[in-house]
């Protein structure tokens, strides 16, 4: 008798112990199933015309060997020579084989199944599992046995077993249970077993993840279970992770890709992998779907955070169908592409893709016709032409009316303003920002001033400066500081009403908050004001606005007020005002007490000393006490022991965590990484990581530190960023507040799918933190 009888398998391609329950045969094998060239049992055995019988596929072979190698046509056993090659279907035989096969592996899977629980040792759970898996790849009705013997959930089980080896086989088993067979994909999907085995995707570069991919994406060929498969919280995001991995297999990462190929059957996971940065499923539905799609995915991208590399990508990708869709479309359709057009057109280079696909002129004729869109969609457009107007291109070359009209033609501009004076505070904000963006630029700043002057608008403008609406004060700030070059004494003129104007102008500069891009145009504004106008610098003397500046200039250079990136023209704006005194000191006594003004550089830069700041890396050399056990409890919260400025340069007593977060907001991302290198000592292994961000708490350091993350403007940055937050999202407060900001989370999944290795590892972390991945751990015990 044979040894082996399994006529699908080479017995030299596998392990003695893997053919253990075929040898346990509850029946003899007997010689007549044995095919004389395979030594197996045949599955189609057929009779030549001497009488021999051979397993179809062999015979076939043989004959057609002899005949290309020009030999007679012989019988292989007997080496006679034969008349025909016919072969006759031995039907008794084949009958008889089958009921036998059934009858044994019946008998075999019944040994396998006892063997199928967490009691069995490893080896005959493991023979279990590959003879469970032989026979399916053998035969598909195969599949409905094992099926019918309730054996699917028993491999399941498996899945929680303490042994990777045993882990593993029953991934693999479980593909070849489910391949190509509904109804047992069905059994599979019940309860929790496609989370467990999406679970097995956490397992960095593992025999076990490779084939959760292979199964997953067996299982993503039945639409029913691409629902299923991407409500599993994290799937979707790690599944867009290994997509773009370098250190996967190249087959696990084409089975992910494939995956995430059927998963765009449903809707619902398309919007998924748009937010974890795999848009183009959702760009093609923009593109190709029927129109309720179109425009749910519209509207869907319109709310997604997008970094600008990705804006710029989507505004050439669908830019033009977005703003088709804002010409023709119903009012819904209008206001889910205006809501992406939005969102695009935030990144200077997106807006100039949108600009270059003609999104200028349809935007303007909306904004301008009465009835065209209701308010609220108005303001939306109204943003989106600020967000365009500020991108640098030049908008007077873009034709948007009869006769060659552009944005800057008089009538338009006239347009622009009735609009300012018009509708609300929304509005009027974003308007503003499209004369602001209008006025940067030399080549139609003429023009604005122009219109300005010819309707009488200066005094509507200059009113703005005394609304409570911090946006639209600073946009109309920046808006007259733009003007004041070209109209210094009109605005001189308006400034010095009894209105109040020039009160509020001071009481910005005042604000004891830091210096905000809205204390430096206002600088800057009164600073280009008429220096010889001298009703206006009496008027400033009697509201003691030279005294403030002075103030203002001291502490600055003493280092008392928090602010960097914009204290050079703050700085150069309160110097240029001073200058004001010298052309009344001979008339005003009071002018004389300023005379100290010889003390102040007219060279901000001279004003003002940013600290040096300790490379990257070196922390630990510069503050001893952090890398030095703590030897009593002491005064440090953070390094739980005796600290001082003079010994041990300790952050805390050096009053300098407020002026490292301050610099977090510097232009120069040298700067930003050397305070944010520092910072980071707060949160090492060898401290106190509660109270450190207890001090990064009370410094209101926390959100500097997310803005860096966010604006990412090295990857170093981005590197040192990712650990920081990381740290911060283990505090659950932080955590809860920041699971809410998509801002972050986008940053976060970006540094997931494309930091390197180290950095992807930490944003996994920091992603688990506010449940954005599931976190695994503890859910296989005892992990071999």
């Amino acid at each position: 008798m044979a040894g082996s009888w399994d006529g699908s398998y080479d017995p030299g391609s596998q392990s003695d112990d893997s053919h253990h329950f075929e040898r346990l045969h509850i029946e003899p094998l007997y010689d007549a199933f044995v095919c004389p060239l395979t030594k197996q049992v045949m599955r189609d055995p057929v009779t030549i015309e001497n009488g021999q019988t051979f397993e179809r596929e062999a015979i076939e072979k043989w004959f057609k060997e002899c005949r290309e190698s020009g030999r007679r046509l012989v019988c292989p056993l007997t080496q006679k020579e034969l008349k025909s090659a016919d072969l006759n279907p031995s039907i008794a035989l084949r009958n008889t084989i089958e009921e036998w096969t059934t009858r044994n592996e019946a008998a075999q899977l019944d040994m396998a199944r006892r063997s199928l629980n967490m009691n069995s040792s490893e080896d005959d759970v493991l023979l279990s599992l590959r003879f469970i898996q032989r026979i399916c790849q053998k035969n598909r009705s195969n599949k409905h046995v094992v099926r019918n013997a309730d054996l699917i959930p028993m491999i399941v089980d498996m899945l929680k077993s303490s042994s990777r080896k045993v882990r593993c086989k029953a991934l693999e088993t479980l593909l070849a249970v489910v391949e190509e067979d509904e109804d047992n994909k069905a059994i599979l999907a019940e309860g929790d077993t496609v989370r467990t085995i999406v679970k097995f995707l956490s397992h960095e570069q593992s025999k076990e993840r490779e084939e959760a991919v292979s199964l997953l994406y067996e299982l993503s060929k039945s639409e029913a279970l691409c629902e299923k498969i991407g409500s599993i919280n994290g799937a979707i995001l790690i599944l867009v992770g290994m997509t773009s991995s370098k250190s996967e297999n190249i087959s696990t990462v084409e089975k992910a890709d494939k995956t995430l190929e059927n998963l765009e059957k449903c809707e619902n996971n398309v919007r998924q992998m748009a937010e974890n940065g795999r848009l183009q499923p959702l760009l093609t539905q923009i593109l190709e779907g029927p129109p309720e799609t179109k425009h749910s995915m519209a509207a869907y991208l319109g709310d997604l955070v997008l970094n600008n590399d990705v804006k710029v990508h989507v505004a050439k990708t669908v830019g033009e169908s977005l703003i088709n869709i804002m010409k023709s479309g119903n009012m819904q359709s209008r206001e889910a592409a205006l809501k992406a057009l939005n969102q695009i057109s935030s990144f200077d280079a997106s807006s100039k893709v949108l600009i270059e696909a003609g999104i200028l002129p349809p935007l303007v004729r909306d904004l301008f016709t009465v009835g065209q869109l209701p308010m609220r969609l108005k303001e939306v457009s109204a943003t989106i032409l600020s967000n365009v107007v500020n991108s640098g291109y030049d908008v007077d070359s873009i034709p948007i009316g009869p006769d060659h009209q552009t944005l800057v033609s008089e009538d338009n501009v006239h347009n622009l303003l009735h609009l300012i004076s018009n509708t609300g505070p929304p509005i009027e904000c974003k308007l503003l920002q499209v004369l602001v963006g209008l006025t940067n630029s030399p080549t139609t700043v003429l023009n604005v001033v122009a219109a300005i002057k010819s309707s009488g608008a200066t005094i509507s403008l200059v009113q703005f400066i005394e609304v409570p609406q911090k946006d639209l004060r600073m946009a109309s700030i920046k808006l007259l500081q733009n003007l004041s070059p070209h109209m210094g004494q009109e605005l001189a003129d308006a400034l010095r009403g009894t209105v109040g104007q020039l009160s509020g102008l001071i009481r910005v500069i005042s604000e004891n908050t830091g210096i905000s891009e809205e204390q430096a145009a206002a600088a800057g504004l009164l600073a280009e004001l008429p220096e010889r106008d001298l009703g206006l610098t009496r008027q400033m003397l009697d509201e003691g606005a030279f005294q403030l500046i002075i103030s203002r200039v001291v502490k600055i250079k003493q280092g008392d007020i928090r602010g960097t990136r914009f204290v050079t023209p703050f700085l150069e704006g309160l110097v240029r005002v001073l200058a004001r005194v010298t052309f009344v000191l001979s008339d005003e006594p009071d002018a004389v007490a300023l005379c100290p003004l010889e003390n102040l550089s007219l060279e901000s830069k001279n004003l003002t000393r940013l600290p040096e700041m300790p490379p990257p890396g070196v922390c630990a050399t510069i503050f001893p006490c952090f890398s030095k056990q703590p030897v009593i409890t002491g005064l440090c919260r953070v390094h739980r022991g005796t600290c001082s400025l003079k010994e041990s340069f300790c952050l805390l007593e050096g009053r300098a965590v407020h002026k490292l977060v301050a610099l977090l907001d510097h232009t120069n991302a040298k700067v930003v990484e050397a305070a944010l290198a520092a910072l980071s000592t707060l949160l090492d292994d060898g401290v106190d990581i509660e109270q450190g961000v207890s001090v990064l708490c009370e410094a209101e350091g926390i959100k500097p530190i997310l803005d860096v993350l966010l604006e990412k403007q090295t990857e170093n940055l981005r590197r040192r960023a990712v650990w920081v937050v990381e740290r911060l999202l283990r505090n659950d407060d932080i955590a809860y507040e920041v699971s809410g900001d998509q801002n972050v989370s986008t940053a976060l999944v970006d540094a997931f799918h494309h930091a390197d290795y180290r950095t992807r590892q930490i944003a996994e972390r920091a992603l688990k933190h506010v449940d954005k991945i599931p976190n695994f751990s503890g859910i296989f015990p005892n992990m071999g």
